[in-house]
C-alpha cells in the first residue's frame, strides 16, 4: 500500500480527536509539491477555488438528481484574506465532507474526488460541470501556506461538523469542529516567502485571470458597509448594515450560450472585455461540438499588424470554464494563432497542475476541426457574401496564406476563397486570374506569368513599364508574400511568378519574338567598353539590348530566384544565409535604341563617353534605391556639373 489511513477505531469525529501520520513513500512528498509540481504559484488560488466550485457543482448535480432533499439555495464560493492574521480563506456552501471522506480525500494524496463522483454519476448526466481530475489540487495551498485547516460540514443529514489541519509536514490532525453551516472553508496561514499573496490587488489579478468565467459566483473582499436607513425618533440618522459584493466572474460566459440567441452585438461586447483596447473584430466562428469529443468556443478574427508574430498567445483555453492557459500550439493550428477568443474543452489533457497540455489524439482532433471549421466560414463568407468578403481580405489574406503555406488540408480548401489583388485594387482567385491574364502574358513554355510588385513606390517604373504593354501587375506586400508566391509555384506548375524589377520589361514575359537593334556590331562593342570603364563594380554583367525608344537608356536588375531568396531570410527561412552579406551580381541592361545611349557614342572624346554613361549608370542605381552615400553625392555634384554645361 502506498497510503494508509491512520489510526481508525469506532468512535464517531464528533466524540474524540485523532491523529495520525500521511503515509507515503518519501518525506519529501511537501517539498516536491511546493518546488516542482506547479510551475507558478499563484496556482494555489486556481485549485482551491475550482475545487470549491467543483464541491458547488456536486451538490446541485445531487439536487437535480433528487438525491439531496435540502435547500439548495445559492452557490457562492467566497475568498477573503486578513492581513494582520496572515489567512486566506476559501469557502463554499457546496456538498461539504464528512470525516471519513476527509481521511479518503484528503489524507490519501492523489486519490482524486471529483474522478469517483464522475464515475458515480457518469451515466446520470452533467458529468461535464465537474472539473477536479487529479486530487492534488488541494495541496498546491502548502506552496504558499505554513499551515492549512479544513472546516467543513458535510450535506448528509445528520453530519457532524469536522476540522482537519496540517503544518505541512506529513502529520494531521482531525477533530470535531464548530461549523453550523453547510460547506467547506479552507483557511491558509500564510509563510513568510509568500505574504506578497496578503494583497488585495494581488488576489484581484489572480481571480480575475482565473476565475472571470467560473459557473458558480465568486466573490472577493465581501464585507460590511453601513448605509442611511432614515431617522429615528429624535430626528438621529440610523444606518443598517447590508454586504458589499465584490462578483469577480459571468458565471455563463458567452461560448456557453446557443447561437441562434445571440446578436452581433453580443458577440462584439464580449470581444471587448476579452481585449478592452483592441479594433473590433472583423468577424468570428462560434464553435460547439460535443462529438467526437467536447468543444465549445469563439474565434475572432482581428485586425492585424503587419508584425503580426507579436499578435500570438491571443486564444484563451478553458477547461470548463477554468482559465488554464494562452499558450495553444498544440490545440490550435499554427496559423490560427493569429485569431482571438476563447476555446473551452473538458477533453484536452492536462498535466497534473492543470497547467500544460498532454499531446494525445483528442488534441490532434481538436486542432484538425478547429481548422475545418475556419475554412468552412472563409469559404461560406466568399460563396455568399463575396463583396464583404472581398473589403475584408487585407486583412484576412494573411491567415488565408499563412495556413496555405501551413497546413496541406487547409490548403486544399483554400483555393477557392483565396484572392490575388492587383494594382487596380480587383480581386482574383487563382484560377480566375490564369483566365484573365492568359491572352497578353503566357510566355513561350505555355506558362502563365503573374507580375507583382511589393513595393508600389520604390518599384514604380518597372510597373509603368510593365503596364505600358498591357500587363497586369499584382500586390504582393505582406510579411509572408515571399513564401506565398513559392507555395503557388510549387503547387501550380503552370504559373510563373515575377517581380516587374526582376528583368527589363520586354524580357519579363519570354516569347520566341526578337527586337531589332539600331547599333551595328562595332557601335554594340564601342559601347560595352564603354560601360565597363564607366561601372566600378566589375562583377555586375553588362548586357546591351534592344528595348523600346521610351523604356529607359540603363536598367538594373536583380536575378529573381537571388532576389526572392533575401526576401525569403528577411521573414525567415528560405535557404542558407550565403546572401545575406555577399554584394549582389546585378544585371545591367543598356538599351541601345535608347536617344542617350547614341549620344553617348556621339561623343568624340572618351572621358565624355564615361562620364555620360556613369550618369546613366547611377540613375538606374537610384531608381532601385541602390545609390547611396558618397556614391550619391558624387552623383549629385555630377549633375550639378552637368546641368551647367
Amino acid at each position: 500500500m502506498l497510503f494508509d489511513f491512520g489510526r481508525s477505531d469506532k468512535k464517531t469525529i464528533a466524540d474524540m480527536q485523532e491523529k495520525g501520520t500521511i503515509s507515503i513513500h518519501t518525506e519529501n512528498i511537501f517539498p516536491i509539491i511546493k518546488k516542482f509540481l506547479y510551475s507558478d504559484h499563484e496556482i494555489f488560488l486556481r485549485e482551491l477555488v475550482s475545487n470549491a466550485v467543483d464541491a458547488s457543482q456536486k451538490l446541485k448535480q445531487l439536487a437535480a438528481l433528487g438525491e439531496y432533499k435540502g435547500e439548495l439555495g445559492e452557490l457562492i464560493v467566497d475568498i477573503a484574506f486578513d492581513e494582520k492574521k496572515k489567512t486566506i480563506t476559501i469557502s463554499d456552501n457546496g456538498i461539504g465532507m464528512t470525516g471519513d471522506e476527509i481521511k479518503k480525500y484528503i489524507n490519501q494524496i492523489a486519490f482524486s474526488g471529483a474522478t469517483e463522483f464522475l464515475e458515480k454519476y457518469k451515466d446520470k448526466g452533467e458529468s461535464q460541470q465537474i472539473i477536479g481530475n487529479f486530487g492534488l489540487g488541494f495541496y498546491s495551498s502548502f506552496m504558499v501556506a505554513k499551515q492549512v485547516e479544513i472546516s467543513t460540514l458535510s450535506h448528509r443529514k445528520g453530519a457532524k461538523p469536522v476540522m482537519w489541519s496540517c503544518d505541512g509536514e506529513t502529520e494531521f490532525e482531525i477533530k470535531a469542529g464548530k461549523k453550523k453551516t453547510r460547506g467547506t472553508d479552507i483557511i491558509l496561514h500564510i509563510a513568510e516567502d509568500s505574504e506578497e499573496f496578503l494583497n488585495q490587488a494581488r488576489i484581484q489579478t489572480i481571480l480575475d485571470k482565473y476565475s472571470k468565467f467560473l459557473p458558480v459566483t465568486v466573490r472577493f473582499g465581501t464585507k460590511d458597509k453601513s448605509v442611511e436607513d432614515g431617522k429615528d425618533k429624535d430626528d438621529k440618522v440610523k444606518y443598517k448594515t447590508v454586504k458589499e459584493d465584490n462578483i469577480i466572474n459571468e458565471t455563463a460566459p458567452l461560448w456557453t450560450k446557443s447561437p441562434s440567441e445571440l446578436k452581433d452585438e453580443d458577440y462584439i461586447e464580449f470581444y471587448r472585455k476579452l481585449y478592452p483596447f483592441s479594433e473590433e473584430p472583423l468577424f468570428w466562428i462560434h464553435l460547439n461540438v460535443d462529438y467526437p469529443f467536447n468543444l465549445t468556443g469563439i474565434l475572432y478574427f482581428p485586425k492585424l499588424k503587419r508584425d503580426f508574430e507579436v499578435q500570438k498567445n491571443k486564444i484563451q483555453l478553458y477547461s470548463r470554464q477554468v482559465f488554464i492557459t494562452d499558450e495553444v500550439k498544440d490545440v490550435v493550428p499554427e496559423f490560427l494563432q493569429l485569431l482571438h477568443g476563447v476555446l473551452d474543452s473538458p477533453d484536452i489533457p492536462l498535466n497534473v497542475s492543470r497547467s500544460y497540455l498532454q499531446s494525445d489524439s483528442n488534441v490532434k482532433k481538436i486542432n484538425g476541426y478547429i481548422s475545418k471549421k475556419v475554412a468552412d466560414k472563409l469559404a461560406e463568407l466568399f460563396k455568399n457574401e463575396r463583396e464583404a468578403y472581398e473589403k475584408k481580405w487585407d486583412d484576412i489574406g494573411l491567415f488565408v496564406k499563412y495556413g496555405i503555406i501551413s497546413d496541406d488540408k487547409f490548403d486544399e480548401k483554400a483555393k477557392d476563397f483565396a484572392l490575388l489583388k492587383n494594382l487596380d485594387n480587383k480581386y482574383f482567385t487563382i484560377e480566375e486570374y490564369k483566365k484573365h491574364v492568359k491572352a497578353n502574358q503566357k510566355n513561350k513554355d505555355k506558362n502563365h506569368v503573374f507580375l507583382y510588385t511589393n513595393d508600389q513606390e520604390s518599384q514604380h517604373s518597372f510597373v509603368e513599364g510593365a503596364k505600358k504593354r498591357g500587363y497586369d501587375v499584382l500586390l504582393f506586400d505582406s510579411p509572408i508574400d515571399s513564401h506565398f508566391i513559392a507555395h503557388l509555384e510549387q503547387k501550380n506548375t503552370d504559373i510563373v511568378l515575377k517581380r516587374v524589377d526582376a528583368d527589363v520589361a520586354d524580357k519579363l514575359i519570354e516569347t520566341d519574338e526578337k527586337k531589332e537593334t539600331v547599333l551595328s556590331e562595332e557601335e554594340t562593342t564601342k559601347l560595352k567598353e564603354i560601360f565597363e570603364k564607366a561601372v566600378d563594380d566589375k562583377n555586375n554583367q553588362i548586357q546591351i539590348e534592344p528595348m523600346a525608344t521610351d523604356d529607359q537608356p540603363v536598367t538594373i536588375t536583380l536575378p529573381e530566384f537571388i532576389r526572392r531568396m533575401k526576401d525569403m531570410q528577411a521573414t525567415g527561412g528560405g535557404g542558407p544565409m550565403m546572401f545575406g552579406d555577399m554584394p549582389m551580381n546585378l544585371a545591367v541592361s543598356i538599351n541601345g535604341n535608347h536617344a542617350l545611349i547614341r549620344k553617348i557614342l556621339d561623343y568624340k572624346k572618351e572621358p565624355s563617353q564615361i562620364a555620360l554613361a556613369k550618369q546613366a549608370y547611377d540613375l538606374a542605381l537610384l531608381a532601385q534605391g541602390m545609390l547611396t552615400g558618397e556614391k550619391l553625392t558624387n552623383f549629385v555634384n555630377r549633375s550639378v556639373e552637368i546641368a551647367g554645361k
